[in-house]
């Protein structure tokens, strides 16, 4: 079986961007939404990105145009029924994806592939919904999809050998890394990302350093690209709150458990760039860092 065309469940922040990162290397893209104007948000965002992309001379008006003519957009599930992979970009939430998966096992050809971007569920969870284990298994793209070029390629202990070398080849063919992981929660990158985050919610909360000096501690002392509180907030911590919760849940140890501070923040909506305020204000032309007396 050759991937030709792909369905894409979702076309938010991840979903659209997978989309479009497929569609630019020449692949028919089949996304599907629950609702118009989810749909329509959506394709915005990738014109606008490509738009971006044109102003910066980083592709052609030609480029963007081909890119944009691969996409289909869709309410119907049923479209979906001839691809050969499918990729779920939905909510984080284990019945959600499961009666994802459910349904498209219904749909789509026997041969086809289906893959969950999930950052944290076990895999295995959702294919055990489907009468096809062996030929599902996590695809896990980075935030932005664009730009990030990670993908871990993840096998359950059902998901055939077939399957995941057709994956790990389609990977590569949108010009993305690919790595294996272990069907365990939070697979390698949040496996060792996530307590290094909440480590720098709790320094805060205890009073360690500012804001902003944590995050130059991090970047001038270890060289990375950016601050964790700030990469917090460019992941949106709601996001981060609840990978972390499903982490704890799964290994009941310390360093995965939501600080305080982080849970407060969440129920009070400071979920980072996505809503103009978390640890740095984004009220401004510049980014500015919050001051939190706890």
């Amino acid at each position: 079986m050759t991937v030709e065309n792909v369905g894409v469940i979702g076309c938010g922040a991840m979903g659209g961007g997978i989309a479009m990162v497929v569609a630019a290397e020449g692949y028919a893209v089949t996304v599907l939404e629950i609702e118009e104007r989810f749909l329509t948000a959506g394709m915005e965002k990738i014109d606008m990105f490509l738009s971006k992309s044109v102003k910066k001379e980083k592709i052609s008006t030609g480029q963007k145009e081909a890119t944009l003519k691969r996409i289909k957009g869709t309410l119907d599930s049923n479209d979906l029924a001839q691809c050969d992979l499918v990729i779920e970009a939905a909510l984080e939430d284990i019945q959600v994806k499961r009666e994802i998966f459910q349904k498209l096992d219904g749909i789509c050809k026997d041969d086809t592939i289906l893959a969950t971007n999930t950052s944290s569920l076990t895999v295995i969870e959702i294919a055990e919904a489907t009468k096809r284990q062996d030929r599902v298994l996590g695809l896990h793209f980075f935030n932005p999809a664009p730009l990030m070029p990670l993908v871990e390629v993840v096998k359950t202990v059902k998901t055939g050998d077939e399957a995941f070398r057709k994956a790990w080849e389609f990977v590569e063919s949108i010009k993305k890394i690919p790595i294996a992981a272990k069907d365990s929660t939070g697979f390698i990158v949040n496996l060792l990302l996530i307590p290094y985050l909440l480590d720098a919610i709790r320094a805060l909360g205890e009073g360690v350093a500012s804001v902003e000096d944590i995050d130059k501690g991090m970047q001038y002392g270890c060289g990375h690209p950016m601050g964790p509180l700030a990469l917090l907030d460019l992941i949106g911590l709601d996001v981060i709150y609840n990978v972390a919760n499903i982490m704890y849940d799964e290994y009941k140890e310390k360093k995965y458990a939501p600080p305080p501070l982080l849970r407060q923040m969440v129920i009070g909506g400071m979920l980072g760039k996505k809503t103009g305020r978390g640890f740095y204000d984004y009220s401004g032309n510049e980014p500015k860092p919050v001051t939190f007396y706890v």
